[in-house]
């Protein structure tokens, strides 16, 4: 593997010094390229040295803190799900469970969700805010054993059957601390950035309107995910 590499970075090397003997380094293409590389290795050295590097230990253990205390006031919801394509269907669905079936059977046979119909409708532990706005308002305030719908949904028709709620279980401090330090290098990208554009006088000389090539959108700070997640 190292000589494969080393060989690689030879390689490298011999066709770079090749084009700088034909002139090609002087192109004000190349010189483009250079300078958007180093412009890349310049943010990228910053956000190393000054915005990485000021996410701590206390930062780190505030957040959990503060994370652990909204899991516990939040709970956590198991259902399961038979997934209908239309009303009648779903309405036939309540009538067969009204009569003493049990739900895993008929959510086996009848669900046109194929990721869950095979465990028998088994969607899991959930909190209302991870789960689809028609799910949520239907679910919220039902208690364990309740049976739910038929709603409609964007697959179709559901029916729904509470099958526990318990208080939310946080992570430990060590399983949540990778998600917690991505989300604050995140967050100081982002900050960081609107101090610099408050800062700078940008001046657009293309627009949209005006370019009939669209320029490629530039690279963002991808959005931060839930800083603490249960399992």
């Amino acid at each position: 593997l190292f000589g494969r590499v080393l060989d690689e970075v030879i390689d490298r090397k011999l066709l770079a010094r090749e084009a700088e003997r034909r002139g090609l380094d002087d192109s004000e293409l190349v010189q483009r390229r250079l300078e958007a590389t180093r412009e890349r290795i310049l943010g990228d050295v910053l956000i190393e040295t000054e915005i990485a590097s000021d996410v701590n230990e206390q930062k780190i253990q505030e957040l959990y803190r503060d994370q652990v205390r909204q899991a516990q006031t939040t709970d956590e919801i198991r259902t399961r799900l038979i997934l209908s394509r239309t009303r009648e269907e779903a309405a036939a669905v309540v009538g067969v469970l009204a009569q003493g079936a049990a739900f895993e059977a008929v959510a086996a046979q009848s669900s046109i969700d194929d990721a869950t119909r095979y465990s028998g409708g088994d969607l899991g532990y959930r909190t209302l805010d991870v789960l689809p706005q028609a799910y949520a308002d239907a679910l919220r305030g039902q208690p364990a054993g309740a049976t739910v719908g038929p709603f409609q949904t964007e697959g179709g028709w559901a029916v729904l059957r509470v099958e526990d709620r318990r208080r939310e279980t946080p992570p430990t401090l060590e399983q949540a601390r990778p998600q917690i330090v991505r989300y604050l290098t995140y967050e100081g990208i982002r900050q960081e950035l609107a101090t610099l554009r408050g800062k700078a006088r940008i001046e657009r000389l293309v627009t949209p309107s005006s370019d009939p090539t669209p320029a490629p959108a530039p690279q963002a700070a991808p959005t931060p995910p839930a800083p603490v997640s249960a399992p």
